[in-house]
């Protein structure tokens, strides 16, 4: 079995500056695990730790049933893939593939088998004989996950293996590692600051930030139920939209009063948000769950709010709008053909029943 177990893990540079702070988390046997978070926030710190390529500064790591706080990386049966491919240049595909297991002392024709074996998942067989600089960043990227899968490791660890590689290549390379998991079966770790490649590619996904794990849940746990603002903020794209504002109670109806626009709370929320009647909040929608009135054929006027429309961003087949009330600008998602003029007022409508608010001191999810 290779679950990967970190109990309350820690790691310092430069003094008392924690970059990794208190992690626990649990990896089970098989599950795809993605670390996401903005650059800084110890991500591949972590990984590296998990690796042995990093020492320990407070905590336990097991991979299995076996800590391996002072195992060293080559005795911790894992396979790591680097952002930067790390392949040997005056060698052909077949022998960085080969090399691990040299040096490890395979039989030779356990080696050919094994390689053919992996070249033939990856779909680079034909680029055995090749030399790294005679392939494109794609299929060096292939070679270092072939290097992995030789090896038949208990885990696999991603470091941003894909931020080098173009848009288009990274959508392929996405999946190919996606398909990858399901047929290799074998737990993964892949570190990364893309939320789409985390919500695509994820079993669950461990959002950090400044060192400090923020939320462990599935992809659609983590979109439409945040723990906060950070993660809320972090994960989707177009970002989560935040204004400042006031709770309010008026003809026993409780109210989002932003300053210049005012909403009203879906009843079901009144119990979680009645102690903040009054009070500052942070209030949160989704770009996707705001609409042009002009498309909506029933639209609760309370819940419709009049801004300026700034920006009109098509992209194919959607388009954002830059919407300002005022006091916040936020964006709206909308379809592809929903084009309003620029600098006029136009009426959009707040689906107040996927609507987020937050403690404006904590930033803890309140609903």
């Amino acid at each position: 079995m290779a679950q990967v177990s970190l109990n309350k893990v820690s790691k310092a540079f430069s003094g008392n500056i924690r970059v990794v702070n208190q992690v626990s988390l649990g990896v089970e046997n098989k599950e795809f695990m993605v670390l996401v978070g903005p650059s800084g926030c110890g991500k591949s710190t972590t990984l590296r730790m998990i690796a042995g390529l990093e020492e320990i500064g407070e905590g336990d790591i097991y991979i299995g049933d076996k800590l391996v706080n002072d195992v060293p990386a080559k005795d911790r049966d894992i396979a790591m893939v680097f952002q930067n491919y790390a392949l040997y240049p005056h060698m052909s595909v077949f022998e960085n593939m080969a090399f691990g297991l040299r040096l490890r002392h395979y039989p030779k024709q356990e080696i050919i088998q094994r390689v053919n074996e992996a070249a033939d998942i990856l779909n680079i067989k034909h680029l055995l004989g090749r030399k790294p600089k005679e392939l494109s960043g794609g299929e060096r990227q292939r070679v270092a996950v072939g290097r992995a899968i030789v090896r038949k490791p208990l885990v696999f660890l991603f470091d941003e293996p894909l931020s080098n590689l173009d848009a288009k290549l990274r959508i392929q390379m996405r999946t190919e590692i996606h398909k990858l998991h399901i047929r290799l079966q074998t737990t993964m770790i892949y570190v990364t600051h893309d939320q789409v490649e985390a919500m695509t590619m994820g079993d669950r996904i461990a959002v950090m930030r400044e060192g400090v794990l923020q939320q462990v849940a599935d992809p659609i746990t983590i979109y439409d139920h945040p723990k906060n603002k950070f993660v809320a903020g972090f994960i989707g794209s177009p970002p989560m939209n935040f204004m400042t504002g006031k709770i309010i109670k008026k003809d026993g109806r409780i109210y989002f009063y932003e300053g210049n626009i005012t909403v009203k709370l879906v009843e079901d929320m009144y119990n979680s948000l009645a102690s903040y009647v009054g009070k500052d909040i942070i209030f949160g929608i989704r770009s996707e769950d705001i609409y042009d009135k002009l498309f909506v054929s029933e639209a609760p006027p309370e819940n419709v709010v009049r801004v300026n429309c700034e920006v009109v961003e098509p992209m194919g087949s959607e388009v954002y709008l830059y919407l300002n009330t005022g006091r916040h600008i936020f964006i709206a998602r909308v379809g592809a053909h929903n084009r309003p003029p620029l600098n006029q007022d136009i009426d959009v409508v707040f689906d107040m029943s996927k609507v987020h608010f937050f403690d404006k001191d904590t930033e803890e999810t309140i609903i």
